[in-house]
């Protein structure tokens, strides 16, 4: 049957190959973003996870038109990379308020509808980056850590009514920025990497698909790692 999907972030990179993977098993997708147009082929509304209001605004718009959301995938994210003694304190909370208070403020949205239902998912786009830290990172890695925390809770708190929280965690993707690294960057970062290769968007989005399905509706609270082998043992 089809559901309600809801892709924060979903206009580009991984939130739009998730989208899209949605889309292709017939699920009704809606993608959030806060600027220029949504991708081709789906459905966008703008909105701010910074902001509650836009966020109350996007979820009535998406609940009239595709109905109470019953998969929600928190992957809205920003990076403000810089060492510590350089990072200016609004580069720390504005990261945080993106990355971790604005998937808090998605998926307490989405948790209505979905005790109402007493059935839902959610996903947490977290980062290999939050268990094993990084350099230059320790704002988002802070954020990203924060989100297996927090599915952890919303999973012991709402198992009962069936709904499950996970997160999934990739590691390095193809993109266009690592497409810009040098070739011996991109060989430093490979040699950690066991499988020796990027990840592609599309082999994240099908984890994440996978585990808002039917064949992972005993799976919750667990940490689901993309990263080619790079974060074992975390």
């Amino acid at each position: 049957m089809s559901r309600s999907v809801l892709v924060t972030g979903g206009n580009r990179g991984i939130g739009l190959a998730i989208a899209r993977a949605f889309a292709e098993a017939g699920d009704a997708v809606t993608v959030t973003y806060r600027s220029g147009e949504p991708p081709e082929g789906l459905s966008g509304v703008r909105c701010d996870v910074t902001d509650t209001a836009s966020v109350e605004a996007a979820f009535d718009e998406v609940e009239a038109t595709q109905g109470p959301v019953e998969v929600l995938v928190a992957n809205a994210g920003i990076t403000r990379d810089t060492l510590l003694l350089r990072m200016a304190e609004s580069d720390f909370t504005d990261v945080v308020d993106t990355n971790l208070t604005g998937a808090f403020r998605v998926a307490k949205r989405a948790a209505r509808g979905m005790l109402r239902a007493r059935k839902g998912r959610v996903v947490f786009i977290s980062s290999v980056v939050g268990m094993l830290g990084s350099p230059g990172q320790m704002n988002y890695a802070a954020s990203k850590a924060g989100l297996i925390g927090m599915a952890r809770s919303m999973a012991r708190e709402l198992g009962s009514r069936g709904i499950t929280a996970n997160v999934v965690a990739p590691g390095f993707v193809q993109s266009d920025m690592t497409d810009e690294l040098s070739e011996e960057r991109r060989a430093e970062i490979l040699a950690g990497v066991p499988l020796g290769r990027y990840a592609s968007a599309d082999e994240v989005a099908r984890v994440v698909r996978w585990v808002a399905g039917d064949e992972a509706a005993y799976v919750t609270g667990a940490v689901i790692p993309v990263d080619g082998g790079l974060g074992m043992g975390h």
